[in-house]
């Protein structure tokens, strides 16, 4: 895997991360705008614009607060111990509820890749709270050539979330074409699988799954309150065998142990899914995840199909932090 082409766009570290120092000197640190523009060697001007960009964007709500430095140094952590090309890390809410986790996350990730999509770009996308989360603050110009490709199935009785919904908004929003996975999430048999894959038109979502620019995924954990769980994609027979065979996480209904291996389930045999080893392929795999009790689901899943761009939180990087020194110490 290779990082996005910098010279095409500027990347976050070099806009997002500056237009963030410059709020939190400013509204934070009380700093006037000669006093920022001295400390990070710009223009007033252009700290002025910034400040500007921050408060359209609606980033001095979600992420100029107390604790903001952390997330920085935080993120220094996780891209050094998990060889990541970049870590974006923002403050865990107060409530650390499932959907205010996906929120905080998922603004950030709508922000990294509304700057970092170019023209003649093949993304493929999974779904999840995150990734509905992240349309809120998806505000892209329009771009030539590019492609969005469903990386999973749908569900016929829509609870919350329904993968083809995100990937349909995300290439409306690029002006970008969309090949659909029109397939149910589960069918009844690996024979079914197989079928539908070769016989009603899916191979070409898979064969443009095997020339991916950007791969936008999520993970889950397999706790009671899992997206998965909660969604009743499963039921808890499902969950207690996955659990008793080592299962940690769930990667695009993919189900995998702490050391990113498929587990030896059913489910994992029915789902209509393009293979994790197809998405580790891909250019750039973004990883967008976040909260305390996803920790080890974002290591496995970075252990089974890699990570350029991780975007999580606080909780979340404290957790991974503490499971790579754990592995150092072994």
């Amino acid at each position: 895997m290779v990082k996005l082409r910098r010279g095409t766009h500027q990347a976050y570290t070099e806009t997002g991360s500056l237009r963030l120092r410059a709020a939190w000197l400013y509204y934070n640190q009380g700093m006037t705008q000669k006093e920022v523009a001295d400390q990070l060697s710009i223009s007033r001007t252009t700290v002025i614009r910034m400040l500007d960009e921050a408060v359209k964007r609606g980033e001095v709500q979600i992420w100029i607060k107390e604790g903001v430095d952390d997330c920085v140094e935080l993120a220094i952590k996780l891209e050094r111990l998990y060889g990541l090309d970049e870590a974006l890390v923002v403050p865990s809410p107060a409530k650390a509820s499932a959907d205010a986790i996906a929120k905080n996350v998922g603004l950030a990730l709508g922000q990294f890749l509304s700057e970092v999509i170019t023209d003649n770009c093949t993304i493929g996308t999974g779904w999840g709270r995150t990734m509905t989360a992240s349309l809120a603050s998806f505000h892209p110009p329009r771009r030539e050539n590019c492609r969005v490709v469903s990386l999973l199935g749908g569900v016929v009785a829509v609870h919350l979330n329904n993968p083809i919904d995100y990937t349909w908004q995300l290439a409306s929003q690029l002006g970008a074409e969309c090949y659909m996975f029109l397939s149910p999430l589960l069918v009844d048999s690996a024979e079914t699988r197989r079928s539908l894959i070769e016989e009603c038109g899916l191979a070409e979502i898979y064969r443009l799954a095997e020339e991916l620019d950007l791969a936008i995924v999520s993970c889950g954990d397999i706790g009671p309150h899992s997206t998965s769980q909660s969604e009743r994609f499963i039921t808890e027979k499902d969950r207690e065998e996955l659990i008793a065979a080592g299962c940690v996480c769930d990667t695009m209904f993919n189900f995998l142990d702490a050391e990113g291996n498929s587990i030896d389930h059913p489910l994992n045999r029915r789902v209509m899914a393009v293979g994790l080893d197809s998405i580790r392929k891909a250019r750039h795999v973004v990883l967008a995840s976040g909260g305390a009790r996803r920790a080890q689901a974002i290591r496995a899943t970075i252990k089974r199909i890699g990570c350029n761009t991780l975007v999580t939180d606080e909780a979340a990087a404290r957790g991974l932090l503490a499971l790579a020194e754990k592995d150092e110490a072994a």
